[in-house]
């Protein structure tokens, strides 16, 4: 055996992760929290690595603590190590001939309802002793949940840093809407973004933990911002706000006179793909593997029909 393997790092992966945990979350305190741990023992493992490596890892800038160059160096291995530690995690675990037990799949919440639903009801069939664990996302959520390794399949409107994909659907519409009797309908004339700044804007969160609440699509005083698509369009509905939309959400609620698309001078429509990426290409189980078979034929289906003549 070569005795570089057979030597045991003084290191331990949680160490590793402690570090990882500070540098993202923003400080000690926070990694504390996302680690569910106390601020004192991710101190203690930031310091006990630091002194078993004789390094420093921060250097203080004024008020904050900023990496060193050894720092961001060992700052973007450590990433690197703990991804390779879930990706072995994931192999073993699906190194068995049967299908696998669990699949978790992240969902942008953009993706129509009624196709991911015909997707996993055909999964089930194939393969019904496998359950399935479904997170729905907005924004980057999705992205994390990957990067995690709590998802094994993500569906999400553009490919994160770090990963491959392939396109599933081209362009989902989506578009500004609002209750038929809302002011912004009783104008008369093209809208403009000022007149829309004047109203409640309804938003569906960033289910992302490092979100960032400032960035929304318009710039107004009144605005809720709800945690799920159902929530947004209900509210829109009995007017208490514009939104925008995906026209394939809220098909039935515009034939029903329930909204209305409000007369945007630029901008009326927004277009949004979806890609079908996995957390690990080079460790994908049977069962993940036939889902995403699925998931490409309806989708592809589905596309065809709707497309013009």
């Amino acid at each position: 055996m070569d005795p570089t393997i057979a030597t045991i790092s003084r290191i331990s992966l949680e160490q590793w992760r402690c570090l990882v945990a500070v540098v993202d979350a923003g400080g000690y305190v926070q990694a504390a929290e996302a680690l569910h741990k106390s601020q004192s023992s991710i101190t203690y493992a930031v310091q006990r690595l630091e002194h078993l490596l004789d390094v420093k890892v921060f250097a203080i800038e004024g008020r904050k603590a900023v990496l060193t160059p050894v720092g961001q160096m060992l700052y973007q291995r450590a990433r690197q190590l703990l991804e390779d530690s879930l990706s072995l995690e994931r192999a073993a675990g699906k190194a068995s001939a049967g299908w696998e037990s669990e699949i978790a799949v992240a969902v942008e919440v953009l993706f129509p309802t009624w196709l991911l639903l015909e997707c996993l009801d055909a999964f089930g069939t194939a393969s019904p002793q496998t359950r399935i664990h479904l997170h729905e996302t907005v924004l980057d959520g999705g992205a994390e949940l990957l990067r995690q390794g709590t998802v094994d399949l993500a569906i999400l409107p553009r490919i994160p840093p770090g990963y491959n994909g392939e396109v599933l659907q081209r362009a989902a519409r989506i578009i500004p809407v609002a209750h038929p009797e809302h002011p912004l309908h009783q104008i008369g004339r093209e809208l403009s973004l000022r007149d829309l700044r004047k109203h409640r804007h309804i938003v569906v969160r960033d289910t992302s933990t490092q979100r960032d609440d400032r960035t929304y699509t318009v710039d107004v005083a009144q605005r809720w911002t709800v945690t799920n698509m159902a929530t947004s369009i209900g509210a829109v509905c009995r007017g208490h706000g514009f939104s925008w939309l995906p026209e394939d959400k809220i098909r039935q609620e515009l034939a029903a006179g329930l909204l209305k698309p409000l007369p945007l001078r630029d901008g009326r429509e927004r277009f949004a793909d979806h890609y079908l990426i996995f957390a690990d290409r080079d460790a994908v189980g049977p069962g993940v593997a036939r889902l995403a078979s699925i998931i490409r034929e309806k989708t592809t289906t589905a596309c065809r029909a709707l497309a013009p003549d």
